[in-house]
């Protein structure tokens, strides 16, 4: 089972995806709560050089409370993380978590319907970003 879904978008800085994906997240109601530059801070904490790299972590207050009333310990895989990486020739790939990969591993039937939903709507927000 694949655990992310993904697209290459081109043609944009790095900066002009990161706002776009922000853009896209916030019409399917996720806001970032946190946001994780990987290079930056495998520069500062270790000196290595690494590409551009980010983790958004997106969160939809309605579906992170639904999936939380129904396993008090979903929070270990919230929030959503979403992934914005520079590959070759300047192109930008945009990830994010597959949440009924993610979610499956609680073994909890009633979370089911959340995960297909929240799926949906990161599914559209990949899709939408070319």
């Amino acid at each position: 089972m694949e655990y992310y879904f993904s697209t290459t978008v081109k043609g944009k800085t790095f900066d002009e995806v990161i706002d776009l994906v922000t853009a896209e997240l916030k019409k399917e109601g996720f806001g970032v709560l946190t946001e994780i530059d990987v290079k930056d801070t495998l520069k500062k904490k270790i000196d290595v050089d690494f590409k551009k790299y980010r983790i958004l972590g997106a969160c939809n207050p309605h579906f992170a409370y639904k999936a939380l009333t129904a396993e008090d310990k979903i929070g270990v895989f919230l929030p959503c993380n979403v992934v914005v990486e520079e590959g070759d020739n300047n192109e930008i790939e945009v990830s994010a978590v597959d949440p009924i990969a993610s979610m499956s591993a609680a073994r909890n039937d009633s979370l089911e319907d959340i995960a297909k939903e929240v799926q949906q709507k990161l599914k559209y927000v990949i899709q939408h970003l070319n």
